[in-house]
């Protein structure tokens, strides 16, 4: 016969198995990861967004998206655009939770484009990842995807001049500075006084080409023959002067020769080309790899049509007009599918480069990106958060720290502001300015039934 348990017996049992529990619970405690107490994600709502535009090279308009929880994110529009392409999405984002990213991305698609229309769709995108990023306390690379590589490799642009002899100098200067890739603006105009060298259209003639060339093999003795040299900036050239042009090239060697095709096809500007198969008949007629890109928004609205059929060698978007993060990552993935790598072009402010490095940090097919304030030196001191200076020995380090990893730092920031004011309300963009079909509510009118109401029908 077995013994009966007393009720007290029962009580002390309870009451051993009690704190057994409470010492496992604490022990626990004490080896769970930190947890983010400044967000409830689910909870988690947008509650408006300002700006502010940094001036410079190319002016910097800057985006602040807020939240109820006190979480905020960053973004920017492409350089030399306007805040009120992003400002003008407010309506469409306040109240939502900005973790719901790429159902957000979709309903503002409608209302981005090629070229500057761009850069509000991406500025968003941008800010949400730093949000993202900061509430589940990884870096926006790590809601991309893996990470391919620690540290992207920076090219730069170099100011040119009409002696050779100095524009070889001032391209060495760069590699003395550590960079390891570069690219060389060839505009016709360099040769513009050059007797017989331009024609009525502002084109190099045969002769005209010739004097172009020397800019290049200058370079090339100065830098090397064996580094990797880009060129851009040729003018207003057709089909056929493109192949000329890129003819002229094949003996330097260029990794590529950059939105080569200015006039003659569809599309708002030579930075955003529309006709492929020009492109195609232009990379038929030559060895010299040809890039475009930097002016496409989306996979399926710009690039799609250049990457089915092989029109170019190499893409070069800028995330703040192509899609920012996401976008681009499926921009990048997709022509790594065709075989056909991916530069980043970039000419804006901190907060967008470290966006892009993070995006570029997660793709396969990865070459270069550019950077166009070498010659600004507040421009790392806009942010905190990072090693200065930003560029080291013409690399940027992948940050591993939570959102994009870059606060705004104030003071620098007011000291160059192109407006007055730091993030002011925006209460003349709490309406909805831009929309697709939107039936907003009720109104007086006579319904299916002949009753007169005020009401929604049919």
């Amino acid at each position: 016969m077995k013994d009966k348990l007393s009720r007290r017996d029962i009580l002390h049992a309870s009451a051993g198995a009690a704190a057994m529990a409470s010492g496992f619970a604490a022990e626990a405690a004490q080896s769970a990861p930190d947890v983010n107490k400044n967000s409830a994600p689910s909870k988690l709502r947008i509650t408006d967004m300002r700006a502010v535009t940094i001036a410079a090279n190319y002016d910097y308009p800057i985006i602040r998206i807020d939240t109820n929880q006190g979480v905020y994110g960053y973004g920017e529009v492409r350089d030399a655009g306007v805040k009120g392409i992003a400002l003008i999405l407010k309506a469409h984002l306040v109240g939502e939770n900005p973790l719901n990213m790429e159902r957000l991305l979709r309903k503002i698609r409608l209302f981005a484009g090629q070229g500057r229309m761009g850069g509000g769709y991406s500025a968003v995108d941008m800010a949400l990842h730093d949000i993202a990023g900061k509430v589940y306390g990884v870096p926006a690379w790590r809601l991309l995807g893996s990470k391919q590589r620690d540290k992207i490799r920076i090219y730069c642009d170099t100011t040119g001049h009409e002696d050779p002899k100095i524009y070889a100098e001032r391209m060495k200067k760069r590699q003395q500075m550590g960079f390891t890739f570069f690219k060389m603006d060839l505009y016709t105009r360099l040769v513009k006084n050059r007797p017989g060298a331009v024609n009525h259209r502002g084109v190099a003639t045969e002769k005209g080409l010739g004097y172009l060339c020397e800019y290049i093999e200058a370079v090339r003795d100065a830098i090397g023959w064996d580094v990797p040299l880009a060129a851009d900036h040729f003018g207003p050239l057709n089909l056929n002067d493109s192949i000329r042009y890129a003819r002229a090239f094949e003996p330097y060697d260029l990794a590529w020769a950059e939105d080569i095709l200015q006039v003659g096809h569809l599309g708002p500007g030579g930075d955003a080309p529309r006709n492929w198969r020009a492109y195609q008949e232009i990379k038929q007629a030559t060895t010299t790899p040809l890039a475009i890109g930097e002016g496409l928004f989306g996979l399926e609205e710009g690039f799609k049509d250049f990457l089915d059929n092989h029109a170019v060698d190499i893409i070069h978007p800028d995330p703040e007009t192509s899609g920012a993060l996401i976008e681009t990552k499926r921009i990048a993935d997709y022509a790594d599918l065709q075989g056909i790598p991916t530069a980043v072009h970039f000419a804006g402010s901190p907060v967008g480069c470290m966006a892009s490095v993070h995006m570029a940090a997660t793709i396969r097919n990865f070459v270069a990106m550019e950077n166009h304030a070498v010659d600004m030196p507040w421009w790392s001191d806009l942010v905190t958060g990072l090693p200065k200076p930003i560029i080291q020995n013409g690399y940027i380090q992948v940050p591993d720290t939570p959102g994009l990893g870059v606060e705004l730092n104030e003071e620098v920031v007011k000291e160059h502001l192109r407006y007055p004011g730091y993030f002011e309300p925006t209460p003349e963009f709490n309406e909805v300015i831009v929309s697709g079909f939107r039936r907003v509510g009720p109104w007086p009118h006579y319904d299916e039934n002949g009753n007169w109401c005020n009401c929604v029908t049919y």
